[in-house]
C-alpha cells in the first residue's frame, strides 16, 4: 500500500466483535482519520530528513527537534486534509486487511 511503515493501534478495539464485512470497513471508517495523521507524520519525517541532508551538503542551518515536530505536525495535518478519495479508500482497505490479520 504505501512505502511507509504504518503503526497502527489496535489496543482500543474489541476484535472478536469484529464479524461481517460491514463491522470491518466501520472500524477502518473509524481508525482512517489518525492513520491519515500517523501516515502524515511519516511522509513528514521523511521528506525532514532528506531536506536535512540536502542542507547539510550545502552547508546549510541546524535545525531544532522542536521544528522537525512542527514540521511534521503540519505535514500530517496537510496530508489528512487533502488525501484523495482513492489514497483514503487504499488506505481503508489496508486497515480493513490489518484488522483481519490482528484478529486471527
Amino acid at each position: 500500500m504505501s512505502k511507509f511503515q504504518i503503526d497502527i493501534d489496535f489496543s482500543n478495539i474489541d476484535l472478536a466483535s469484529l464479524e461481517t464485512e460491514e463491522d470491518f470497513q466501520r472500524e477502518a471508517r473509524t481508525l482512517l482519520p489518525k492513520v491519515l495523521v500517523k501516515l502524515g507524520e511519516s511522509v513528514g519525517e521523511k521528506t525532514w530528513e532528506e531536506l536535512q541532508q540536502k542542507l547539510q551538503g550545502t552547508g546549510g542551518i541546524k535545525s531544532s527537534p522542536s521544528e522537525k515536530r512542527k514540521f511534521m505536525q503540519e505535514t500530517a495535518r496537510t496530508y489528512q486534509r487533502n488525501a484523495s478519495k482513492r489514497e483514503r479508500q487504499e488506505l481503508e482497505d489496508y486497515i480493513v486487511e490489518q484488522l483481519r490479520q490482528h484478529k486471527r
